[in-house]
């Protein structure tokens, strides 16, 4: 296949083959992958770091892990802003399907592998388009809180237009890719040069191909070839094999070194790292990669990041290098998920249509008392950041979508929240909004431009409804399993089979969510 990148008919045709003969084996997955390790978990500062001596979750506790505090409820009279950047990586669930698929119980599932804005934003949904001349449609949507009675739940959903491939910028690559003796696993580096090789069968002639290695050292193996050359990319993805440490801050000097040199003007000049995360020679800290990272995106190069494997699973490393790379993250368990991040989904992986994207919500306290987003622990801002051009956010791509939710009290419940230090005497206050939730700003950058624009849309009484439409419940059923399996204080009455009721009433056609109910199911049948 060439720039006609589109194809999905033969796509949703092989997945359904796939899907049908993983469901009706004995309880094995259709997925090419090894047996899986699980993570430890430690509390170190801010944030739980897998990997420690205390907690140990799955075979082993290799798997490293960061995961900030969850977010609590917020009194809306005295924290009425919530300010976090968008967030469109994938690897979360990706990983733990990986986990479920190789017979995990809940209690070997480390909390702190469990995101649940990837939860979330694994799934595509129905959303508004953009309206034309604008680079966001916007869609809000409010019904009863399904784990917790009296409470409501808030979606808040960003849609960019899909790109017709055929007009998208030129590509600049550089695959750099962990040849280290600790991907010599099948699910590592033998799957990491199929994925690859899918990617390569939609390039042309317009873009470029570089490969860097990196074990003990750094190799350049491919310079510039050209997309057309498909053979020649394919040929030296085949000749790798791996063996020694694993010297990845030399591999990310040189990758960012090769893609400087063929940049293109305009062009998608970009870094996929794929690796299973394991830095053992040079940098090798999280703080330490964000810090150089960092200053490597000033040249204008995205860096996004492949996860591969298992048992010695470094997310901590790779989030925090898609971050700062300005780049996304997805974990890659299986040919299937990696026809569906880089063929499917291509646009929105390669094709970068807004940077630095900030969201905003402001709560109306005449009716709303409290609220709380779920997930985006490692993405909240200070209220101040949202205007602050000079502040980094999330990347968004064409065809991407930004899905998050918000559990609100009503105003008037009588729930609440009690804070320990403030004065909670209040005068009352004059409510000229009443028929008013919420007020989301959206602020965001052109590619290459220094300033952002602003649009903002207003959530009314009017987008509240007693019986929310499939991609509402879808949505909240990937937050009720996130919590779930993280064993959240929020939860509620949130329960596996609560959601595998919920799933048998709808009538779903996506692949990928038929998956997802499947993997309730089997989590179900282990407790």
């Amino acid at each position: 296949m060439k720039r006609n990148r589109n194809q999905k008919k033969a796509a949703v045709a092989w997945m359904a083959v796939m899907l049908a003969a993983w469901v009706t084996g004995c309880g094995v997955s259709g997925r090419d992958m090894a047996s899986a390790d699980a993570p430890a978990a430690e509390q170190e500062g801010s944030y739980e770091m897998a990997g420690g001596a205390c907690d140990f979750y799955g075979p082993s506790s290799g798997e490293e892990y960061e995961k900030n505090t969850e977010n609590g409820f917020c009194d809306v009279r005295e924290q009425p802003l919530s300010t976090f950047s968008a967030d469109v990586d994938t690897a979360s669930y990706a990983n733990v399907r990986r986990m479920i698929e190789n017979g995990y119980r809940l209690d070997e599932i480390d909390p702190a592998a469990v995101r649940a804005e990837e939860f979330i934003n694994y799934f595509t949904y129905d959303l508004n388009l953009p309206k034309e001349g604008e680079l966001f449609g916007i869609t809000a949507k409010i019904a009863p809180c399904p784990w917790q009675e009296g409470h409501d739940l808030l979606m808040v959903g960003l849609r960019t237009e899909e790109i017709d491939m055929s007009q998208a910028p030129d590509n600049n690559l550089v695959f750099l890719l962990d040849v280290s003796g600790s991907m010599a696993d099948d699910n590592k580096l033998p799957l990491l040069q199929k994925s690859l090789k899918e990617l390569v069968n939609e390039l042309d002639e317009r873009d470029r191909v570089s490969i860097v290695t990196y074990a003990n050292g750094v190799n350049i193996v491919l310079e510039g070839a050209s997309g057309s050359d498909q053979n020649e990319i394919c040929r030296a993805l085949d000749s790798l094999y791996a063996d020694g440490g694993t010297n990845g801050e030399g591999g990310i000097q040189r990758a960012y070194e090769l893609a400087e040199s063929f940049m293109m003007e305009g062009g998608n000049n970009r870094i996929l790292i794929a690796t299973d995360g394991d830095l053992n020679i040079g940098i090798s800290e999280p703080d330490e990669l964000e810090a150089l990272v960092e200053e490597k995106r000033k040249s204008g190069v995205y860096l996004s990041v492949l996860g591969f494997g298992t048992g010695n699973l470094k997310d901590n490393n790779m989030e925090r290098l898609a971050d700062c790379g300005n780049g996304n993250y997805a974990y890659i368990d299986s040919l299937f998920e990696a026809r569906k991040v880089l063929v499917e989904e291509m646009g929105s992986t390669l094709v970068t249509v807004a940077e630095d994207v900030k969201l905003q919500v402001e709560f109306n306290p005449a009716t709303v008392e409290s609220y709380r987003l779920i997930g985006y622990e490692n993405r909240m801002l200070e209220a101040e950041d949202f205007r602050d051009d000079t502040k980094d956010a999330g990347e968004i791509g064409a065809g991407h979508s930004v899905v998050a939710l918000y559990e609100m009290t009503p105003a008037g419940s009588g729930e609440e929240i009690t804070l320990k230090y403030q004065d909670n005497d209040r005068e009352e206050e004059a409510q000229p909004y009443s028929d008013e939730y919420a007020t989301v700003s959206v602020r965001y950058k052109n590619p290459g431009e220094k300033t952002s624009n602003l649009i903002s849309f207003v959530v009314s009484i009017r987008e509240r409804t007693e019986t929310p439409d499939e991609d509402y419940v879808f949505a909240s059923m990937a937050a009720e399993f996130a919590m779930i399996l993280s064993d959240s204080p929020y939860k509620g009455t949130a329960t596996l089979e609560g959601i595998l009721k919920t799933c048998s009433a709808l009538d779903l056609e996506d692949e990928y969510k038929k998956e997802f109910c499947q993997l309730v199911r089997m989590m179900a049948k282990r407790e």
